[in-house]
């Protein structure tokens, strides 16, 4: 027994290096200086959307991954009439093209509520690895605009153009989500060969030709969105597998969830295969027809991944470098009809302890099959409104300060020099104390500390370590907010 839990703490302490090494691991800085500008930008807005919406959603089943042919519980067939029998799953699974048919689409609704909730940036998911298109591609008719698609009659069809245009008209930025693989084309799941992984089901290598009419395939996809629905900001490529293995490259990383190549039964779960995108010619192309463009081809370290993307997690500490963690706001990343959403509370500290520590936060949201987003999702956006009204001055164009927590207090700093405090609500909490007490900085001599939202000056005094605000019980019984409570102090000593 004792050497069974020795195994564990080891595989344990191994996955917890591996995160370590990520999260330290170098960082290719951008030398475009409209890129720099713009990547400065994006990180002063610190809170934005993404969707992960396509045929899928008809089924309530985890996006595209049900057609991958590997042993994960998240890969397994739930859904649809043959489950047992992959061939025919697949060509049911495609055919849900022929009953998508989302009418109640509202993008507009969509981003008021993303622009109450004090969103700044959007991620939206033209591809996802299965290659069903939301937009109106030449170059496949996997597509939502193909005549096979119900939805193609609708004067909405080409979703990627309604969602952008509505986003755009509340000043929110854009950015393209888009798969490097795609399991439906005949050039990286060539239909001789069965698919064996999330991989190429070939070797590039030994059919250079069809390898190379995917990567054009995929640039002119790529091209085709910086061509056709105007002003992109983000071009946000996911399927880090799909990259050239040099010496930066050789092994996965964290995205790929910390899986070892074997499963104890000898079944092969996915391969390690140099399959070149050519992402450097891709980027010089892109830029041209989107100069400043911010590029994120995620888990491939190099000059291409403008900012890191920890998934499903928040780093435990500040990083060297742009980063944003993209986190579900419910359940997984494509709709669930009986997903439960976070709580306010749980939003708002999230956010909170996110840019405390110089990120940014992408909170993801699935819409519906018909085309709408749940309740749970406007409620949640409701509660991030509702204290952003109050606080946001707090987030915003704001860098960490050392040691960025105390205890279940947060900190920000803003170019003027002014440190904001966030009071972190404990469990049942709904108040803040009547004194708050903070040890690891120290305040300048006369300067004033106010809560956001309220305009009274509160009295602090120095202590032997730290100091000490004092909240007036007409304040504590008249709290500008929910969730969390910003104090925000003028100067401090340096």
């Amino acid at each position: 027994m004792k050497r069974i839990l020795f195994i564990i703490a080891i595989l344990f302490s191994l996955q917890m290096f591996s995160q370590a090494i990520y999260e330290d691991e170098r960082y290719v800085p951008e030398t475009d200086p409209l890129v720099l500008k713009n990547l400065e930008e994006w990180q002063g807005k610190k809170f934005g959307l993404l969707m992960h919406w396509g045929t899928y959603s008809q089924w309530g089943i985890v996006e595209s991954w049900s057609i991958c042919p590997e042993d994960y519980g998240w890969c397994e067939r739930k859904k649809g009439s043959n489950p047992g029998n992959y061939t025919a799953y697949l060509k049911e699974y495609e055919g849900l093209k022929k009953t998508f048919n989302p009418v109640k689409f509202d993008p507009v609704r969509w981003a008021k509520a993303a622009k109450a909730a004090g969103m700044k940036y959007m991620v939206f998911t033209t591809k996802h690895h299965d290659g069903f298109n939301m937009y109106d591609t030449k170059y496949s008719d996997y597509k939502v605009t193909d005549k096979d698609c119900p939805f193609s009659v609708n004067p909405k069809a080409d979703i990627l153009k309604e969602v952008f245009n509505a986003f755009r008209a509340e000043n929110i930025s854009t950015g393209a989500y888009f798969s490097k693989p795609d399991w439906h084309n005949e050039n990286y799941w060539d239909p001789y060969f069965p698919p064996f992984d999330r991989n190429v089901n070939y070797d590039p290598s030994l059919y250079p030709e069809k390898w190379q009419k995917y990567v054009d395939f995929t640039h002119n996809q790529i091209l085709e969105i910086l061509t056709n629905y105007g002003k992109v900001d983000i071009l946000w490529l996911d399927g880090g597998w799909v990259r050239k293995r040099d010496q930066q490259n050789l092994k996965e990383n964290y995205d790929e969830k910390f899986t070892e190549n074997e499963s104890k039964n000898g079944f092969i779960k996915h391969r390690v295969v140099d399959q070149d995108p050519k992402m450097d010619e891709l980027v010089v192309k892109a830029r041209q027809k989107q100069p400043g463009l911010i590029v994120v081809d995620r888990a491939v370290h190099g000059k291409n991944q403008n900012y890191l993307t920890p998934e499903g997690r928040v780093p435990a500490k500040t990083l060297p470098y742009p980063w944003e963690s993209c986190i579900t706001s419910g359940g997984g990343w494509s709709y669930s009809p009986d997903v439960t959403y976070m709580t306010g509370r749980q939003g708002i500290h999230m956010l909170i302890d996110i840019v405390a520590k110089g990120g940014n936060l992408l909170l993801n949201v699935a819409p519906s099959p018909e085309g709408e987003w749940q309740q749970g999702a406007y409620d949640l956006l409701a509660a991030y409104g509702d204290w952003m009204k109050v606080n946001s001055t707090a987030i915003y164009d704001t860098k960490p300060i050392e040691p960025f927590k105390e205890n279940n207090i947060c900190m920000t700093q803003n170019k003027s020099g002014n440190v904001f405090l966030f009071y972190l609500a404990k469990e049942g909490e709904t108040n803040i104390p009547a004194e708050v007490v903070v040890k690891s900085i120290n305040p300048k001599k006369g300067t004033k500390i106010t809560m956001l939202g309220a305009k009274t000056p509160l009295k602090w005094t120095k202590e032997k370590e730290g100091f000490k605000v004092v909240i007036p019980e007409n304040l504590r019984n008249n709290l500008p907010c929910k969730e969390a409570w910003t104090l925000k102090i003028e100067a401090i000593n340096q």
